[in-house]
């Protein structure tokens, strides 16, 4: 039975839904490390005392929405790099009329460079979607894939002449463990990552979470924001929280 929307919008029906899923293993026992002020941009939340014109911010992940890009760019004249090498992603983008400072890459992000297979999503009731795709090949038989450019974190930097990212956003169907996992190659670590975790996927589960969590722990990266789904986290470095 699917949920119906006036549900949804009661302000009781996330932390419920997210409670229950914790007692049932589904999903993890996550608090925030700190306390920080932040502001919320289509369920994504960051510091926004760490943001300034000249701050470098990558979003990882267009799908069908740059709400969270555009807003950046309206209220810190900052410029975002944002990359995705999916079809529908890019026939979209240009489409748009968007600001200069929203610079757009096809290319993937990865664990290391080379290409990257993703697999065409496929939902419980078998529609595959026009807008999805995942690393982890959790669509179908597998048969329906495409094969993209992919790069380090530390190699995208190289190529486009950074030697900082205040804000990396990562939402990425999950492919975001390989790329989190190479982020101790990067000379700077980025000050604050906006990571959704797929766990739910087949294949990955709530461990790889909860292990990839530690990996950042260990870098030095603290937590400063749940989202209502458990799903969306907020990491800053201690350094600069």
């Amino acid at each position: 039975m699917r949920t119906s929307g006036w549900i949804k919008r009661q302000p009781w029906f996330w932390p419920a839904k997210l409670f229950i899923k914790r007692i049932s293993g589904r999903e993890l026992w996550l608090k925030t490390d700190i306390e920080h002020e932040v502001l919320e941009s289509d369920g994504w939340h960051y510091i926004p005392e760490m943001l300034e014109r000249d701050s470098v911010v990558y979003s990882l992940g267009v799908g069908d929405s740059i709400d969270l890009d555009i807003d950046l760019i309206h209220h810190y004249s900052l410029v975002v790099h944002a990359f995705d090498p999916t079809p529908f992603s890019e026939e979209w983008i240009a489409t748009l009329e968007l600001p200069q400072r929203f610079v757009f890459h096809p290319w993937a992000a990865a664990g290391e460079d080379g290409s990257l297979r993703l697999f065409r999503r496929v939902n419980k009731r078998g529609k595959k979607s026009a807008v999805m795709w995942t690393a982890e090949g959790v669509a179908g038989d597998g048969t329906d894939y495409i094969d993209v450019p992919a790069y380090t974190i530390r190699t995208i930097m190289e190529k486009l002449g950074h030697g900082r990212i205040d804000l990396l956003k990562i939402d990425v169907e999950g492919a975001e463990y390989g790329i989190l996992d190479s982020l101790g190659d990067v000379d700077e670590l980025p000050t604050q990552l906006l990571v959704e975790f797929h766990h739910r996927f087949p294949g990955i589960g709530k461990q790889r979470t909860a292990d990839c969590i530690d990996n950042l722990r260990a870098l030095g990266y603290r937590i400063f924001s749940v989202s209502e789904t458990g799903r969306e986290i907020g990491f800053v470095l201690s350094s600069h929280a």
